[in-house]
């Protein structure tokens, strides 16, 4: 569903975020990604989404080619990127609603699914008032629901779980598997790596730029624990540079 091949983006200064990154989300996949902090977790997936160019290399979403299948692309794909920025003037039903209409989601299924996400996350009452008057968990909420009324078949996720309450993260943990049973890709950053080693079965793991490990997640951490794994092999990365 996701296929990243030998990607490379340069910024203006010289800063190379990500270097020469190749790996591929399928149907069914949750695919954590781990790194340090400026690791390219975020670059990356600013790639994916379209809102950065890049400098080299190629992804496909579906199929799709992001830089000249774009709308094919984004139309199979959900982002919520780490802090949202909704429309704090329109309620919180017009917002999903003008989502719905951007994905040509019919009424009868956005009603079904407004109802289902919004019973979940515990806010249906709260969507007649304005965005602004909500608090930071509620439009982390609101954004998940716009991401999930289109069914996407890859949902891209930038540290998801920031700003939920332990009720709601354990909600979208259930939402996050049962899309998964249904065959959609899920692609997420997280710091929260106990939260990786429960949920997914594939990682990767980025540091200055360049993917250090990726696969099965049991593969990849063997019998140590993914944080064991992790915090020795940052270093030793960083002690063999």
């Amino acid at each position: 569903m996701l296929n990243i091949q030998n990607l490379v983006k340069t910024y203006k200064n010289g800063h190379r975020a990500v270097d020469d990154l190749t790996l591929a989300v399928a149907p069914g996949d949750i695919c954590g990604f781990i790194g340090p902090n400026g690791a390219g977790k975020t670059t990356t997936i600013k790639c994916v989404t379209g809102i950065q160019d890049f400098d080299r290399g190629h992804i496909t979403i579906g199929g799709h080619d992001v830089t000249r299948e774009p709308v094919e692309a984004k139309m199979l794909t959900a982002y919520i990127p780490d802090n949202p920025d909704l429309y704090d003037s329109m309620t919180g039903m017009k917002y999903l609603s003008f989502i719905a209409d951007i994905y040509r989601v019919g009424k009868e299924e956005r009603d079904r699914l407004i109802q289902k996400y919004a019973d979940a996350f515990e806010i249906t009452r709260n969507l007649g008032d304005v965005i602004s008057s909500y608090s930071h968990g509620m439009k982390q909420k609101l954004a998940l629901i716009s991401a999930l009324i289109h069914s996407p078949k890859l949902l891209i996720l930038d540290e998801p779980f920031v700003g939920l309450d332990p009720k709601a993260s354990f909600t979208l943990k259930e939402i996050m598997r049962e899309l998964c049973a249904g065959g959609t890709a899920i692609f997420f950053s997280t710091h929260v790596l106990e939260v990786a080693e429960k949920l997914c079965n594939k990682i990767a793991i980025i540091k200055n730029g360049r993917l250090i490990a990726f696969g099965p997640i049991d593969d990849v951490r063997g019998d140590a624990s993914l944080e064991t794994f992790f915090l020795e092999l940052t270093d030793t990365d960083a002690a063999g540079k």
